[in-house]
């Protein structure tokens, strides 16, 4: 019998230490109140107040908690027995240790560890609703920042493996910045009222951060640390691939370099965990898991585990190639550099922005007509199949603004006439640097010459200038024949690189994009910094070209990726209009996706272009003086949108070429860009032959 009480206290000692040490405190001091309550009831004498047992219990305790009550038991010390007064110190002095000293410290202690395991996430958080990141990267930041504008306040759980306190300043930092921007912006806005009148505008619209943000450290691949975030009631996962930039360790990180390309095991692990919990009976319905992928290897396990695990209804899994969009944008960008400025507003929660809605259409040139003579605050788009359901997509500022009807006539006698032989101008490129993205932005270039170029002419020149050691491992672009010419030079071979661009220029007589891309395999402390440096040549070759009489500014767009969002003040201190952050278009694709995952068939779509005789529709940003026959005249947005779509389902037409043309807003050579939301009639437009459209169309 000792032996077993012997080993119960031993394991009870490392299984729960502080339960057996509460145990032996309250033990200790039962055993104290009956002795002492004994003690003094039996040590009562003749001329001192008599008391039995439960008051003397009651006495005992009361001395305990405060010693000025030994009074109750020794009413005068000159009269009481020794016995009695030592009894009554003893207990006083033994309690303030056993019971108050005790109580207190464990108490104390147990406060302490309790705030400890919060911090440290080892408590269950019950939310539903929200929206839970798994992992930590570059882009992660700029995803929590594009939910402060959604519409509604957000929830959002962040578990992460380590660098809790790093990435909780991170966030914070990222946040105050946009709202301070954002209340500048107000601010401005209103500095033309009075100043009571200005105070009160601004206090009412003044932007408001409305996300919670938890950031736990643990486990991602832990079930119970995944039901501690109630991952089962989420929303919305996103799943973030690793960052190979965040180490100081450059053994370290060389080794990521090497195997960043082979496959992200953990992507797959954490899937598959959180595959298992969603997919669940018990979990919410329409949970979206967003994942994002930078391999083939990756992509490939994933679609494996999409057949095998997805669950319709529960669990949708939706995988984004985050380098093969990146590289289909910055292609896009090059070819028509206004598209950045429009991306940033149709991608974000700001402004006008894609919807979707399930919606059976039937033929869509017949809808979208119907459509556009009863709503003047919306935009139909296309309609596309997801999940076995049909789509249509919009472009609109507000949800109610898709519903919004109008009994007004809208203007019909207002025509324009296109010009059927329009073609895409042929465009010169210099690329500066490489990334992990450049395969990828090459497939977006042969994908919009095999759309565009007319009897074998290219329509598309490429000169490449990079460090010897990425030309080799490109094979000097040897399988894109629209590339004719590559040129050795790292960034600190500066007369090298301006010499190359100066006469690379100087061959074309057509519009030239420079693209300076900012490698995403270096540390950190060097992130940026190559392009930067570029930057630098090529804002000197352009202030030579200024000089030279009869220069067109507006000849050569500069497109300059940079990856983290602190350097864009420093970029725009230069004459650059295209500074494209490139996480921040997979972070608002990834925000609008977790909203509504039917967008992400719809932005793969726009973001590739179509092989010779695909069906896929695009963006196109296309010169007015050469789209139309005749510059339109003054009009609203409204009898725009309405009469290019009229010209471009022509019943005249062959019904192959009828293929609709929706009209999203213009260009300004100036780089002003107008997009038509809100009330169409509202917009006054008197496009100019420099102007530039913005069409959603497939040609």
């Amino acid at each position: 019998m000792r032996r077993k009480i012997t080993e119960w206290l031993s394991i009870q000692r490392v299984k729960d230490p502080g339960k057996m040490v509460l145990s032996v405190i309250i033990l200790f001091n039962v055993v104290l109140l009956l002795v002492a309550a004994l003690v003094i009831s039996s040590l009562s004498v003749d001329g001192t107040e008599r008391m039995g047992f439960v008051e003397a219990a009651f006495c005992t305790v009361m001395m305990i908690l405060d010693a000025g009550c030994i009074q109750f038991v020794v009413a005068d010390i000159g009269q009481s027995g020794v016995l009695i007064v030592l009894a009554c110190l003893a207990v006083v002095i033994i309690g303030m240790i056993t019971f108050t000293g005790s109580l207190i410290g464990y108490v104390t202690n147990y406060i302490s560890n309790f705030i400890e395991n919060a911090n440290e996430g080892k408590h269950k958080v019950r939310v539903s609703d929200h929206v839970v990141i798994l992992n930590w990267n570059t882009r992660a930041s700029e995803i929590l920042n594009d939910f402060l504008f959604s519409e509604k306040k957000q929830k959002i759980m962040v578990l992460v493996n380590g660098r809790k306190e790093e990435i909780r300043k991170e966030i914070e930092e990222r946040i105050a910045d946009t709202v301070a921007r954002q209340n500048r912006l107000v601010e401005q806005r209103y500095r033309h009222l009075p100043f009571f009148a200005r105070v009160m505008a601004i206090r009412k619209n003044r932007f408001r951060r409305n996300l919670t943000v938890v950031v736990r450290e643990g486990d991602v691949f832990s079930t119970k640390q995944l039901q501690d975030i109630s991952l089962e009631r989420a929303r919305s996962i996103i799943i973030l691939g690793n960052d190979i930039n965040n180490t100081l360790c450059r053994y370290e990180h060389r080794e990521r370099v090497e195997t960043s390309g082979r496959g992200n095991s953990q992507t797959i692990k954490t899937l598959m965990q959180v595959a298992d919990i969603t997919s669940a009976e018990d979990s919410a319905a329409d949970q979206k898991i967003i994942v994002e992928i930078t391999d083939d290897w990756t992509w490939e396990l994933v679609r494996k585990i999409i057949r095998s695990k997805q669950v319709e209804g529960r669990c949708d899994i939706v995988p984004v190639r985050v380098n093969q969009v990146l590289g289909q944008i910055l292609s896009q960008f090059c070819l028509m550099p206004e598209l950045n400025s429009t991306y940033e507003e149709l991608f974000s929660n700001r402004g006008a922005e894609f919807y979707s809605i399930p919606q059976e259409v039937g033929n869509f040139p017949s809808y979208a007509k119907q459509y556009l003579a009863n709503h003047r605050r919306a935009i139909p788009l296309t309609v596309m199949e997801h999940g076995g359901k049909h789509y249509c997509y919009y472009v609109a500022e507000c949800d109610e603004d898709l519903a919004r009807t109008t009994t007004d006539p809208v203007p019909s006698e207002f025509k324009v006439a296109l010009d059927r032989d329009y073609w895409m101008e042929h465009k010169s490129i210099v690329i500066l640097g490489h990334n992990s993205k450049c395969r990828d932005i090459m497939q977006g270039f042969r994908s919009f010459c095999a759309e565009w170029d007319r009897d074998g002419d290219p329509i598309v020149d490429i000169m490449v200038i990079d460090d010897r050691k990425s030309l080799e491992r490109m094979d000097y672009y040897r399988d894109y024949p629209f590339v004719t010419a590559t040129v050795a030079a790292d960034v600190y071979d500066e007369k090298t690189v301006c010499d190359a661009i100066e006469k690379f220029v100087a061959t074309y007589d057509h519009d030239t994009s420079i693209l300076i891309l900012s490698d995403d395999s270096v540390l950190n402390e060097d992130i940026d910094a190559n392009a930067l440096s570029s930057l630098i040549y090529v804002q000197e070759i352009i202030d030579r070209k200024m000089r030279e009489p009869g220069f067109d500014p507006g000849s050569i767009d500069v497109i300059v990726e940079i990856i983290d969002p602190k350097h864009h003040d420093i970029v725009n201190k230069y004459s650059v209009n295209n500074v494209v952050i490139s996480n921040r278009y997979i972070s608002k694709m990834i925000a609008q996706i977790g909203e509504v995952d039917a967008l992400f068939d719809f932005y793969s779509d726009i973001l590739s272009y179509d092989e010779e005789g695909g069906d896929s529709k695009e963006v196109y940003i296309k010169k007015v003086g050469q789209y139309f026959r005749e510059v339109p005249g003054p009009c609203t947005a409204e009898q725009l949108i309405r009469a290019v779509f009229e010209a471009s389902v022509d019943a005249s037409l062959p019904e192959e070429e009828r293929e609709p043309v929706l009209v999203l807003g213009y260009v300004r050579p100036s780089g002003k860009r107008v997009i038509f939301g809100g009330d169409q009639s509202q917009i006054r437009v008197h496009l100019q032959p420099e102007d530039k459209l913005i069409l959603f169309a497939s040609h």
